[in-house]
């Protein structure tokens, strides 16, 4: 079946931290073709250029009627593509959310307000005869799971990609390292913890911060459970939320517990000096991010992926070689630097991984 068409909505966020959503379908999207980014005050770039510096030919327009004139198969589907901390619709959302309806396009949101529950969307669902996707509404409670142990049944390297903040790169990083190992010929699945990569069609995963508190470890649990059952891949990769050390969230936490992974890689953005959301609140080092993780759990830190953001190719090379003599482990750039890199940082933690086509580094 044809992969649906769809419009992302990132209304002067797509060059910040909230347009997060927006970042991940433009890099990566298995679900749909995303036909443009929707924010006027970038109209007239390309999204791959402006995020990563390679066009992707997903133009950025400024509104609703110029991306439906735009040629090619139509669109289908109208993608929120924001991820602010609050989790709410502004008012200008929502008009921009009911004229998409009205031109017939079915929702897809992530946000914590669940537009089904909405009378007024509700309505217009139906005069529309469109669908609402709310990506982040859970499981009924009959339906999630405790934590019962069933993660020692699977025996494959279980990694996750966690980080120094939120809104650095996690999902990215963990994404472009299934990826590369599945090339390299080694069967890797990604267990998805967060909105974006359920929208970007990912098989396994949950909404973990909107899982109460007491089935998160088991939520997360079941997820890679699964994974393992339907697969049996050699490695599960775990895409981390938040981060350890960070005072407002807890899901990295339930990610240690319930996926009980053998090996941790830890995403940093050199430049970043604050936490994204919480300006008052400084960054933490890898070092004492890693002694943290280290602590907590019966896990290893493999290897530091940087989030180069405010940085020149320059600034990279020296911030890899910087913290490769710090940490004495492997330091890389998932998204500028060669994939071959993530592979070589997974084969030198776990060995038996290796085969004639990837001999040990």
């Amino acid at each position: 079946m044809a992969t649906k068409a769809a419009l992302v909505y990132c209304e002067g966020n797509f060059a910040g931290l909230d347009g997060k959503t927006a970042h991940g379908l433009v890099r990566f999207c298995e679900a749909f073709k995303i036909k443009a980014v929707i924010d006027s005050q970038l109209a007239g770039n390309d999204a791959g250029l402006l995020l990563d510096g390679i066009s992707n030919g997903i133009p950025i327009v400024a509104d609703l009627a110029t991306a439906l004139a735009l040629k090619g198969p139509p669109v289908t589907t109208f993608i929120y593509g924001m991820a602010p901390a609050t989790g709410l619709y502004g008012d200008a959302d929502r008009r921009a959310l009911l004229a998409a309806m009205a031109a017939g396009l079915d929702l897809v949101s992530g946000m914590r307000e669940f537009l089904n529950e909405d009378p007024e969307f509700a309505a217009a669902a139906a005069q529309h005869n469109v669908s609402i996707r709310d990506v982040r509404r859970p499981p009924d409670l009959k339906d999630l799971h405790l934590f019962n142990g069933s993660i020692a049944t699977a025996s494959c390297v279980r990694i996750a990609v966690l980080g120094t903040d939120g809104a650095i790169g996690k999902r990215t990083t963990a994404t472009l390292l299934v990826q590369a190992l599945n090339e390299s010929g080694i069967h890797a699945v990604l267990v998805c913890t967060g909105q974006t990569g359920l929208i970007q069609g990912g098989r396994y995963g949950i909404p973990l911060d909107a899982i109460p508190s007491q089935f998160c470890s088991g939520e997360v649990e079941a997820a890679v459970v699964g994974a393992y059952r339907s697969e049996k891949p050699a490695v599960i990769v775990i895409e981390g939320q938040g981060a350890l050390s960070h005072p407002a969230y807890l899901s990295s936490s339930f990610i240690l517990r319930g996926s009980q992974p053998q090996a941790v890689v830890l995403q940093h953005a050199p430049a970043r000096r604050q936490l994204s959301d919480f300006p008052f609140i400084p960054m933490p080092t890898p070092a004492s991010e890693i002694k943290l993780i280290e602590s907590f759990a019966p896990t290893r830190v493999i290897g530091l992926t940087l989030n180069h953001e405010g940085m020149d190719d320059a600034e990279v090379s020296a911030a890899i070689a910087l913290y490769s003599a710090e940490l004495a482990i492997p330091v890389t750039d998932a998204v500028c630097r060669a994939p071959a890199a993530l592979v070589a940082m997974v084969l030198r933690a776990f060995p038996e991984l290796c085969t004639p086509a990837n001999p040990k580094p």
